[in-house]
Parts: C-alpha cells; sequence; structure tokens
C-alpha cells in the first residue's frame, strides 16, 4: 500500500484557480465503429473515458459532500450489456441522507440502415431500493442497448457524510483507456490518501485553489489534487482470492483531522492504537462484557468441576458455549445487549458468542484475549492507522503454555482450535484488558485432508463390488459434516449421495465419529460400480480417479498480480486396492508421475504395485503446503493442474487372456 499524505495547509508559490478537468460528451465515428479493443480483443466492453470529481462545499447554507461521476463505455457483446444497469449505493441516517442528482443518460448505435440514433434516458425510469434500514440503491437502466453501442451517463452524489470522503476504483472487471479523479478538499479538513492495487498512477498533481471555500464567515484554500491512469487492463477474478476490493487498483481517503468553520475548534479523528485500546476497554459492548468474570465463574464453575489440566478446561468451556448460544445471524465487534441477555435467551451475535467465550476462559483462569479481524469478503484491515469499521469480526486467542489456539464458537460444527475459513484473512489485532494491543497473523496449522480407501474387486458381468473409506480431517471434515447435517437424517444424506452417482450403487453404509468435533469423521460404503468406460468385456478401461477425476484448470489467466491464498494447506490421498478374475490380466497399468512445486511448495504423484496378475495397489497424492501462493508461483501452479488433469485422463486397460 503506498501512503501519499495530503497537507492541506501547505500552499504552492504561484495558485492557480483550476476548472475540473471533465470530457466532452457525444461520441465519434471511430467510437461508434469499433468492434473490439485492440489491447484486449476479448473484453465485452471498454471505458472510453471515466472522469469523478469530489469537492467539500456549502450547499445550502450546509456543508455538503458533492460527487461527480460521468462515463462513456463502448459494449461489444451481449455479456457487456450489464454495463448499462446502473447502480448507486447511498447511506441514509437517523435525521440526514445522501441524494442521487441531476442524472442523464444516453445511448448512441447504428440502426439497420446505418444511421447513428440516439437515445436519452427517461428520468422518470430512475427508481430507488431500500436495502436496509440505513442503506439504498438508486438504479436506472440505459434505453436502447445492445451490442455495439456507446453509452454515456452523469449523476451527482451530495452527502452530509463529507467525513466518509468518496474513494475511486481505476479498474473494473473490464479494461478501460482512461480514468482520472480530481478531490477539492478545503484548508479545514486533513486527509490520508491510500493507493491500493497493483498499478502505478500515469499522473499524479497537486495545486491550490485560493478562498475555494466559504462557510460561516471562514474562507480557506482548496487542495486540488488530480489522480489519473491510462491504459488500465481489466480485473478478472479468479478462484481461490479473498475481497476483490483488496487488489483492485483504487484510492481511498481517511480523515485524520478538521476544524470546524463556525467555530474553530479543531478535532483529532485519526487515533494511535492506544486511544482505540482505552475507548475499547471502557465500551459497554465490548470491555465492560469482558470484565464479567464473576457471572461466567458462576456458570462455568459445575462445568469445569474436577478438571485440573488447562487444555481441558479450556476444550469443555469452549464446547459448553457452542451448546449454549446460537448464533443469530448478526457480525460485529460489539455486544449490543451483553452477554449476559445472550447466554438468558441462549442466542446472540458474534461478539456476545465469543466475548462470552473470552470472559468464560478467563474466569477459569487461562491467558484468553479478544481478536479483532475483517473477513474475508470484507477486505483486509488497514495496517498504517487504526480505523475500526475495517473490523467486522472478533474471536478468542489462548495461549497456553507455548501453544496458542485461535477459536471461534459461533459454528457448532467447528472443532476446537479451527477456524472458520472466512476468518482467515491476513492480520488480527489482539485486544487485552491489561496490555497493549498488538498485531498476529491469522493463519492456522490445520490442514483440509481426506483420505479415500477403495478395495474393490471386478467381476464376471464387469461390475466393481467392494468397500469405499472415505477419513475426513480438519476443514474437510468441517465441510463434509456441513454438508451431512442439512439432511434430516444420515440415511437421506446416503440416499442423496446414491442419487447423484449414477454409476455407484450403495447397498451398505455406516457414517462415524459424525458429533466427535475431534476425531476424523469417517464413511463407510459397501458399493457396486460400473466404473467401466464399455461393454466389451474382453477387454475393460477402466479409469482410477472415477471419483473426483479433474478435468477443469482452476487457473487460466496469462499472468495473475494477486495471490492464490486457500487459506489452509491440503492433504488429498487415493489408495485403490484391486482384484481381477483369474481370466484377465493389467494390460495398461496406470501412469506413474512425480511433479511438484519449488520449495516444497506442493505435489503430485503416483504409485503403482502388481502382486501379481490379479491384484494390484495404486495410489495417488496431491499436497498443496502452502496457504497462501504469491504472484511469482502462479504459472507453477497453473504448469501442475495442467499435468493432473492430462495424468487423471488416462485409463487402465484389463485384457481377458
Amino acid at each position: 500500500m503506498n501512503k501519499i499524505t495530503l497537507i492541506l495547509l501547505i500552499f504552492i508559490s504561484l495558485s492557480l484557480k483550476a476548472a475540473a478537468q471533465d470530457f466532452e460528451t457525444g461520441i465519434t465515428d471511430q467510437e461508434i465503429e469499433m468492434a473490439k479493443y485492440d489491447k484486449d480483443p476479448q473484453a465485452n466492453a471498454v471505458f472510453f473515458n471515466e472522469f469523478g470529481k469530489t469537492r467539500i462545499d456549502e450547499v445550502s447554507d450546509h456543508i455538503r459532500m458533492v460527487f461527480t461521476y460521468h462515463t462513456k463505455i463502448k459494449i461489444f457483446s451481449k455479456e457487456g450489456l450489464n454495463k448499462g444497469t446502473i447502480a448507486i449505493p447511498i447511506h441514509n441516517g437517523d435525521n440526514s441522507f445522501e441524494e442521487v442528482q441531476n442524472i442523464s443518460g444516453t445511448t448512441y448505435y447504428k440502426d439497420d440502415n446505418g444511421i447513428i440514433q440516439q437515445v436519452e434516458l427517461d428520468t422518470k425510469k430512475v427508481y430507488t431500493v431500500k436495502d436496509y434500514k440505513y442503506g439504498s440503491t438508486v438504479k436506472f437502466v440505459l434505453p436502447a442497448l445492445r451490442p455495439g453501442c456507446v453509452i454515456e451517463y452523469k449523476y451527482e452524489v451530495v452527502s452530509p457524510y463529507w467525513d466518509l470522503f468518496h474513494g475511486w476504483n481505476f479498474q473494473d472487471d473490464v479494461p478501460k483507456v482512461y480514468s482520472q479523479y480530481e478531490v477539492h478538499i478545503p484548508g479545514f479538513w486533513n486527509f490520508n490518501a491510500s493507493l491500493r492495487g497493483a498499478l502505478k498512477l500515469t499522473k499524479s498533481t497537486s495545486e491550490v485553489e485560493r478562498e475555494c471555500f466559504s462557510s460561516g464567515g471562514s474562507k480557506a484554500d482548496c487542495s486540488h489534487i488530480t489522480y489519473a491512469m491510462k491504459d488500465i487492463p481489466a480485473f478478472v477474478e479468479e478462484d481461490y482470492m479473498t475481497a476483490r476490493k483488496n487488489f483492485l487498483s483504487a484510492i481511498f481517503f481517511e480523515l485524520v483531522e478538521w476544524t470546524n468553520p463556525y467555530t474553530n475548534v479543531k478535532s483529532v479523528i485519526s487515533k494511535e492504537w492506544s486511544d482505540v485500546d482505552r475507548q475499547l476497554k471502557i465500551s459497554d459492548g465490548f470491555g465492560s462484557q469482558l470484565k464479567r468474570t464473576s457471572l461466567l465463574k458462576e456458570r462455568i464453575a459445575p462445568v469445569i468441576a474436577g478438571k485440573t489440566d488447562d487444555l481441558d478446561k479450556a476444550e469443555t468451556i469452549y464446547n459448553w458455549v457452542q451448546k449454549q448460544l446460537k448464533w443469530n445471524d448478526y457480525i460485529g465487534i460489539e455486544s449490543n445487549e451483553g452477554i449476559k441477555k445472550a447466554l438468558d435467551t441462549h442466542t446472540g451475535s458474534i461478539a456476545d458468542i465469543n466475548l462470552t467465550l473470552i470472559t468464560a476462559l478467563s474466569a477459569a483462569g487461562l491467558n484468553a484475549d479478544a481478536v479483532l479481524l475483517s473477513t474475508r469478503d470484507h477486505g483486509m484491515v488497514n495496517n498504517l492507522y487504526p480505523v475500526l469499521s475495517d473490523f467486522n469480526y472478533v474471536i478468542a486467542r489462548l495461549t497456553i503454555g507455548d501453544q496458542t489456539y485461535l477459536l471461534d464458537a459461533t459454528d457448532p460444527l467447528l472443532s476446537f482450535g479451527l477456524l472458520p475459513l472466512k476468518c482467515i484473512n491476513d492480520k488480527g489485532r489482539v485486544i487485552s484488558l491489561n496490555k497493549p494491543s498488538y498485531w498476529i497473523e491469522l493463519s492456522t496449522q490445520q490442514k483440509a485432508a481426506t483420505t479415500r480407501m477403495f478395495d474393490l474387486t471386478l467381476l464376471d458381468n464387469g461390475k466393481l463390488k467392494g468397500t469405499i473409506t472415505n477419513y475426513y480431517k480438519g476443514y474437510d471434515a468441517y465441510e463434509k459434516r456441513k454438508v451431512i447435517k442439512k439432511f434430516n437424517t444420515v440415511d437421506e444424506y446416503v440416499e442423496d449421495f446414491d442419487e447423484k452417482q449414477p454409476k455407484l450403487k450403495v447397498l451398505k453404509s455406516d457414517i462415524a465419529n459424525l458429533d466427535s468435533l475431534d476425531n476424523p469423521l469417517r464413511e463407510t460404503f459397501e458399493v457396486e460400480i460400473d466404473a467401466f468406460d464399455n461393454t466389451n468385456h474382453d477387454k475393460l478401461a477402466f479409469n482410477p480417479y472415477f471419483w473426483e477425476k479433474r478435468t477443469t484448470n482452476p487457473f487460466k489467466l496469462a499472468e495473475r498480480d494477486y495471490p492464490v491464498d486457500w487459506a489452509f494447506a491440503s492433504d488429498k490421498r487415493l489408495v485403490l486396492v484391486m482384484h481381477l478374475p483369474a481370466q484377465y490380466i493389467i494390460e495398461t497399468p496406470p501412469q506413474i508421475v512425480a511433479f511438484s512445486l519449488p520449495n516444497k511448495g506442493g505435489m503430485f504423484a503416483t504409485t503403482f504395485e502388481s502382486q501379481d496378475n490379479n491384484s494390484f495397489t495404486f495410489s495417488n497424492i496431491t499436497q498443496f503446503n502452502k496457504s497462501v501462493y504469491d504472484s511469482a508461483e502462479y504459472p507453477y501452479l497453473k504448469e501442475l493442474f495442467n499435468k493432473i488433469i492430462l495424468t487423471e485422463k488416462g485409463d487402465m486397460i484389463f485384457k481377458k487372456k
């Protein structure tokens, strides 16, 4: 992250009154004729030009933030028509609200006679949808949309929330020829600006506008700053990434301090972590709840009675909280109504449940603190200065001896020490009642591990019969338990599984350790399988990867500017023992390979051992030893998956003697 400090009170010796550098409306013959964008021929659309401006100004005797937007987009295909559907999110407070004004839009296209037509947006078709109490979306669709058209639209947002200064996304899911953003900030306000993403600015200029702001009898000069990029590539999302906004090339603003133009009273907004620590410790919804150890001590006394081992105590308390409190689907870092009410009603928010857990562990004499974090879909936190709104989740951090455990008791299927995937996102901030806060890495030692063991016999009728045993550990066990628990009974799950496997018939089943979260989950199926690719019983083709053969590479980009983030390491194994009738021999054994990633990052390998012509053992292992792979490792991951797919296409051939 590049930090750009906007110093609003230092003047340039020669200042100019700058005019906003918006672009002219209308289109050119070249724009309407363009059939594709040469720098990205596969693009569904391209932004020809994009302009934004934000200023703090006095509007109708009130200080407001005014954001102006103007863009022109060429649409090439049906898939690009979504660029003509516009959604503008706005915020509504109890006594104040944002307004969208001066909306206009035009669609240009060539009719069947080759004549350029121009259709204006009917503003009566602009509508507002209320999303929740404090949020709405203003929506409209440009008229006469069709592949080959050019759309152009403008709007203005007037907001009382100038402390939430408008940011700007330079990058989108389609390319942009040019994007420019201007800010006009009076000297009464001071902001920090942060540039994120892999792309660099092609333009960054600043100048002073003399006495551009006047309010309450006070006047101020303004900083007029222009940021621009050209030839901006599309941002393409791919599997295994955290929130998109973490990687888009964009600029964000954070209020540092401001002086009230009416009273000249200065307010410092940007705090040190010591200020935030103090604020949280006295907060009714946070620190006050963590101090309620006497309440929890009384409740957990019978729960941990007779237990002397600290880890045993911690696991017992963790299981008790899981059973006592059901998550009500609300997230956040502070309790709204307190942990006592949550315990009395047996339901609560993320904060209610995990603050209860932390307080209960502390009441048992264990070393437990709170950890504030941002979930993967919420984005990464700002490490430069404290911004509490960056955090939306709280978990527990427990230390026993030299071992640390990160705990979340909100899901009854999470085993002790297993964080949900959504919480494994960069860094978290440890908040303690008796020491300064500090950062920790949000990582896990737990893996996603699955071992499948097949013991199958080829029958004279060309079918396979035998036993399949699956062992799931760590995150794979958690995910499999979630799948099974969606059904009313285990039998319903097995029946559904049977129906979804057209070549497999379950004769008998058994599932062990479904509710024993600290043990591997085990599935055992007695099965009959039609796994062969032909009906010629003199020569049978069999694919040993019939259970879950990979056919598509999840990595398709030429290069990827953001990491591949699985959140945890994984280990997948397959062991197949097959018995053949006496009249069959192995004509073509499976392919034996060993592929690996650099620096022991992972591997894909197979082995084959034939005890005699009528029995063999085949095994396969796929390992990814890192939770996160950086951009430089992306080509190796992509190539490894290509090799895996190619290998798993190969069949074994059994031939009749």
